[in-house]
């Protein structure tokens, strides 16, 4: 079963999360409007079950609860992943959101590493600071084992742009962890 369960607890913020690699249900609360409608998009387009609760210290900002969640997920999928063998491990894809085209391209490797460029024109999308994106991809990547590649080229709209790039993870993800029917991991070093 490819599934996992973690929680975290620190004096910013209080998180429990399930992930289930083949579907499920999907249950977001972060508090944060903006950043559920995000982790919802990310958990339909990648085809996951998800369910994240989180309690953070919205009366400061944003970033500690956007962050937290974003480790905390990743050790999740790394967990679910196990030993990574029988994945396909690549995933790419693009995503056009009206006027924004987003495109993630990752490598699930154990080597973590974060590319990412995008340039959004709104500072703030309701109570999703925009700037959170880029720092929630690399606590995701970081935590996970993930060499991620983001980037939106274009763009006009930050709402678009951000969606853009939530859901071209989700389904470069989707392909990444596609069984290959093998239990072997894919690497020249048998693992990784």
């Amino acid at each position: 079963m490819r599934t996992a369960e973690l929680g975290r607890n620190t004096k910013e913020t209080q998180i429990k999360i399930s992930v289930d690699l083949d579907g499920g249900n999907v249950s977001i609360n972060t508090g944060i409007g903006f950043f559920d409608h995000m982790l919802t998009a990310f958990a339909v387009h990648g085809g996951f079950g998800l369910n994240v609760e989180v309690h953070g210290d919205l009366e400061v900002d944003c970033h500690h609860t956007i962050e937290d969640t974003g480790i905390v997920l990743g050790k999740a999928f790394d967990k679910a992943l196990g030993d990574k063998g029988g994945i396909k491990r690549f995933g790419s894809f693009y995503v056009p959101m009206d006027e924004a085209l987003g495109f993630c391209s990752l490598d699930i490797s154990g080597r973590p590493f974060l590319v990412f460029d995008a340039v959004f024109p709104e500072e703030r999308i309701g109570g999703y600071d925009s700037c959170m994106t880029e720092e929630f991809m690399r606590a995701f990547a970081f935590n996970s084992g993930i060499t991620l590649h983001l980037s939106c080229p274009y763009g006009k709209n930050s709402h678009h742009m951000t969606e853009a790039l939530y859901k071209a993870l989700a389904h470069a993800l989707r392909e990444a962890v596609t069984l290959t029917g093998s239990d072997k991991p894919l690497s020249t070093k048998g693992v990784l």
